[in-house]
């Protein structure tokens, strides 16, 4: 009987030690592959706090967590199943939507710098309306949603190309450990940096005049700090959208431009020397803004200027 139970235990431990090691391994596999997804994480948290830029601050975070919710909905439900049957049953077709996602973020880019540019930013005319009706609120809520779809989508992909070796339940298991980690990761920063505004209030009327003169700074500095985080946003939407669109065409047989892309980042890496990495990464991804930048100008031609001027006439 004792050697039985000796038996069991000594199971129980090997069973414990294998999911143990299940889990490190899924753990690992998860960070592999949010850290490729990084850019793209970058491109979503600066891009979702614009939509709750002039909001009343009531409504901040129940906002936030609306679209937080609908991210995780759409990574979970729609986009996680549809992403593991592609790569089961047709992973040719993973590049080319891969790529659709990119053009589109070539496009939302060079289209908020096109409105920039001919004074027609929506985000000027909602910054004046502080208390949304129900309806309004729905709809910029909806618009953050399907912005973060295009968004998630490509986190996902990415993310999946990372652990494409791992069998299907592995990549199942790697692929909702990701999207739980990089929602929550990502809207808990941007509640923090739609709030900090509310904080440095907070802090302005404590009597010490060290926290009032923090909190009276961290007000000044939120409208640049968004403003800042806007301008990245965009820059990390052509970015993000141009790299990938290299990636792609190189996956797909046309290699010129990625090796140009590549090559050049070499050069400028073996000619800093001791400051190589970050002057080939800046390289990189410079050269990449600028491919998403050329290619969301001619989506932005089709879509809006080549209309108006039909129109015209």
């Amino acid at each position: 009987m004792a050697g039985g139970l000796a038996a069991l235990l000594d199971d129980i431990a090997v069973l414990a030690k294998t999911a143990a090691a299940s889990i490190d391994d899924v753990g690992a596999a998860a960070g592999r592959a949010s850290a490729k997804a990084a850019g793209v994480v970058v491109d979503d948290t600066a891009v979702t706090p614009q939509y709750v830029q002039g909001v009343a601050a009531k409504r901040e975070l129940p906002m936030i967590r609306k679209i937080a919710i609908g991210s995780l909905r759409n990574k979970l439900l729609f986009i996680l199943p549809a992403a593991l049957l592609l790569s089961e049953f047709l992973p040719d077709l993973l590049t080319p939507l891969l790529m659709v996602g990119g053009t589109y973020l070539c496009f939302e880019g060079a289209e908020k710098i096109f409105e920039r540019i001919t004074g027609h930013a929506p985000e000027a005319e909602e910054a004046q309306a502080t208390d949304l009706t129900p309806e309004q609120e729905t709809t910029l809520v909806s618009g953050a949603i399907r912005t973060d779809f295009i968004l998630s989508a490509e986190i996902m992909v990415i993310a999946l190309n990372e652990v494409a070796d791992e069998n299907f339940w592995s990549r199942l298991v790697i692929l909702a450990v990701v999207a739980v980690a990089i929602t929550v990761l990502v809207y808990g920063v941007v509640a923090v940096i739609v709030k900090m505004d509310d904080i440095g209030l907070a802090l302005a009327q404590r009597k010490s005049a060290v926290s009032q003169r923090f909190g009276l700074g961290l007000v000044r500095a939120m409208p640049k700090v968004l403003g800042t985080i806007s301008a990245v946003g965009i820059v990390a939407m052509l970015w993000v959208g141009g790299h990938i669109l290299l990636v792609g065409v190189d996956d797909l047989g046309w290699h010129g431009p990625y090796e140009l892309v590549h090559d050049l980042e070499h050069h400028v890496h073996d000619a800093l020397g001791g400051f190589g990495a970050v002057g080939g990464w800046l390289t990189n991804t410079a050269l990449s803004a600028v491919v998403g930048a050329a290619v969301g100008a001619v989506v932005v031609a089709i879509m809006h200027v080549i209309p108006r001027r039909r129109g015209a006439h």
